[in-house]
């Protein structure tokens, strides 16, 4: 498994806290994840991040070679990244087996107490964005296989998710605009903690959340309508895919999975920067049809950027394009949907009493 920087055109302004001694010797913690009479012939660093030191890991086991690819992370923070990332990766692993590199364990230095580390299977990468029509389809496919539905259909999760290091929790709920409204605002109040009060985005707060969300996401779950959780990526961009050198086939990692909207997972695929772009979402919906109201999808899509682009403005408090781009994304979508829920809500009684 390669390992990439959060995402490309962002210049690393980040200091690596971990200490390169951690990809350069072999701790006993990560010895015992390995089957037992395996003989450690090499580890090297390979690939890059901002937070995090990886290494590839070349074994013996049974007079067979064998490569791990070793992930390392500093201080509390770190724990619980490398926690989550095995917890997610994991469950999408339990899923669909061969999209993700195999999990092997996760837990913490001996010789270094403040270091750890996430243990996977390494799984060599050609460097190339996997075609729109295989990845498309591997997605939709992990949607529709994990979809919950009756009485365990909740959204949400158990398990906190890092974006780059700002910690998400999600919780539960039964209703996907309960649980975006609840989360989203917890990381606005985040942003605005981090980057310093905005005029923009705190006058565009109350529409976006009493007019936009309740406008975009209420019809979802309402009448005979409904969506059913599904376990998505949750930051599915170019640098989290690879395709296996050696097989082919379509790979992704670093995953921050949460039972969601299955449309969500398509809202890093409307960012500019990002080569998973609008001819994977054509291919996606070739696969997973759209929601109802199929007409608000590309309004429902621009919501859920700008989610991407509210972690992305905390992510990189230092750079003004992404904030610029949260501004951008409320200011139209609060333009267009002034009259919020109640205007469709009686522009649907009068069609439902025009047509009887």
């Amino acid at each position: 498994m390669d390992a990439n920087t959060e995402e490309q055109g962002t210049e690393n302004t980040q200091e690596v806290k971990v200490p390169i001694e951690a990809i350069r010797v072999i701790d006993p913690a990560v010895i015992a994840n390995l089957p037992h009479g395996t003989r450690v012939l090499t580890i090297a660093a390979h690939g890059a991040s901002f937070w995090t030191r990886t290494a590839r890991l070349d074994v013996e086991e049974n007079g067979t070679r064998k490569a791990y690819f070793l992930k390392t992370t500093y201080g509390e923070t770190g724990r619980e990244m490398m926690s989550s990332e095995f917890a997610c990766m994991s469950r999408v692993r339990s899923v669909m087996p061969d999209l993700v590199p195999a999990p092997i364990g996760w837990g913490t230095y001996v010789g270094m107490p403040d270091v750890h580390f996430l243990l996977c299977e390494f799984r060599p990468m050609t460097g190339d964005v996997p075609a729109a029509v295989d990845l498309a389809g591997k997605i939709a496919e992990l949607h529709r296989k994990s979809s919950v539905g009756g009485a365990k259909a909740k959204f949400g999760s158990d398990v906190p998710t890092f974006h780059g290091n700002v910690r998400v929790d999600h919780g539960w709920s039964h209703f996907w605009e309960e649980y975006f409204a609840r989360t989203t605002w917890s990381l606005f109040e985040l942003e605005l903690k981090t980057r310093g009060d905005d005029t923009d985005v705190i006058s565009n707060l109350v529409p976006l959340f009493e007019k936009v969300i309740p406008r975009l996401l209420r019809p979802l779950q309402m009448g005979n309508h409904s969506i059913q959780p599904c376990l998505i990526h949750g930051d599915l961009w170019d640098g989290n895919t690879g395709s296996d050198a050696e097989t082919g086939v379509s790979i992704i990692f670093d995953a921050a999975s949460f039972y969601a909207h299955n449309e969500y997972e398509l809202g890093v695929w409307r960012q500019p920067w990002n080569k998973i772009n609008k001819s994977y979402r054509e291919e996606y919906y070739k696969h997973f049809p759209k929601s109802w109201p199929e007409e608000d999808w590309d309004d429902r899509n621009a919501l859920y950027a700008i989610r991407v682009n509210l972690l992305d403005s905390i992510l990189y408090k230092d750079d003004p394009s992404y904030r610029h781009m949260l501004i951008s994304g409320m200011r139209e979508l609060v333009d267009k949907f002034p009259g919020g829920f109640q205007e469709w809500e009686a522009s649907q009684t009068k069609g439902d009493a025009e047509s009887t």
